[in-house]
């Protein structure tokens, strides 16, 4: 299962020859980002804040893909509504508190190159342990409810309530600092016409570039390698697939590993953005994320990403111009959305 762009028109024959359907890229999505952005400007009336809050905006959104990105993989790939997400999230973000925590020495540091290994290993063992914690959840929790969407949906918000209840057993229901590197810490002044020169958080700086990497990572596995193209075609023909010896209920499960471990990365990037973390941010992300999912389109990578970087845009704008308005800007957006394309912005054909 792809991200399809729409047919535009057929490709040329040579007489006699039956035309086939051509496609192109469907750009229109991608002019949603553009036009957020031009209409805050005026809006927000300072070049420079604007310049601020477009890159703040970017960052989150890239951070919320990441989350969401092993979310609309679980869907799109095994048709399972997961309620249960946020709690690979908390995990990974406690995870990275704890291993931050037990490195104060590297993460107070002068040099860089420490400051960047504690966050390379905060993530890497967030990651693991998610990944643990998601092939016990898909084995004890998903997978008995295979196909029912109503039950999945109780039995793992049920999880979900577990899982939380488990991290405040081991590390208890008090909000805990995540410290912030001193290489992350600070920020980069970008000029800006006029003399004016816009700050740009050096963290912000590092989510950007980390988020464009998983995406590109993850376009390139499922189109462009042998693994990629096994679990989609056991998404479309599972019998065929088993024929040919290759185990698709391993491909699934490894799947929900993959989307688990891409939360617990999220739940470090988050919790570093937040500066905190509590055992509710699981939670309170959940509905957030399947905002950015419906709205990118239910299972398409692509469509998450720009509904991510359109949710991210639309919280910071709102945020600095109507604070009062900020935690229903992405409600609107989402419909918003939906009122112009019922299927999502990259529908999955």
């Amino acid at each position: 299962m792809t991200d399809s762009p729409l047919p535009t028109g057929s490709l040329p024959t040579q007489p006699g020859e039956v035309a086939l359907p051509g496609a192109r890229f469907d750009a229109k999505p991608l002019w949603l980002l553009a036009a957020l952005a031009l209409l805050a400007f005026p809006l927000i009336g300072n070049g420079a804040s604007w310049l601020t809050l477009t890159a703040a905006g970017l960052a989150m959104g890239l951070i919320v893909f990441i989350m969401a990105s092993g979310l609309t993989l679980v869907f799109g790939l095994m048709d399972v509504l997961n309620f249960g997400h946020g709690v690979f999230i908390a995990a990974g973000a406690f995870v990275g508190t704890s291993v931050l925590a037990g490195m104060a020495g590297w993460v107070g540091s002068a040099s860089a190159l420490q400051n960047l290994g504690a966050v390379a290993l905060a993530m890497l063992a967030a990651m693991a342990v998610a990944a643990a914690l998601g092939a016990a959840f898909e084995r004890v929790i998903v997978r008995p409810v295979y196909g029912q969407h109503l039950k999945q949906i109780l039995i793992t918000m049920g999880g979900m309530t577990v899982g939380e209840e488990l991290i405040k057993l081991i590390w208890g229901p008090q909000q805990l600092p995540m410290p912030m590197p001193e290489a992350l810490r600070g920020a980069v002044l970008v000029p800006w016409f006029g003399g004016e020169a816009a700050a740009v958080e050096k963290y912000r700086l590092f989510a950007v570039v980390l988020g464009l990497a998983v995406f590109a990572g993850l376009l390139w596995l499922l189109n462009r390698t042998k693994l990629g193209l096994l679990v989609r075609a056991g998404v479309q023909d599972r019998e065929m697939v088993e024929a040919l010896g290759y185990r698709v209920r391993r491909l699934f499960v490894g799947v929900f590993v993959a989307g688990s471990a891409l939360a617990g990365l999220g739940g470090v990037l988050w919790g570093l953005y937040q500066q905190s973390v509590v055992p509710q941010i699981g939670a309170q992300l959940n509905t957030l994320l399947f905002i950015v999912i419906i709205m990118g389109g239910l299972g398409s990578t692509l469509g998450c990403f720009v509904g991510a970087l359109a949710v991210g845009l639309m919280a910071n704008y709102t945020g600095f111009l109507a604070p009062k308005l900020a935690l229903f800007s992405n409600i609107g957006l989402m419909v918003a959305v939906l009122l112009w394309r019922p299927q999502g912005l990259y529908p999955v054909r």
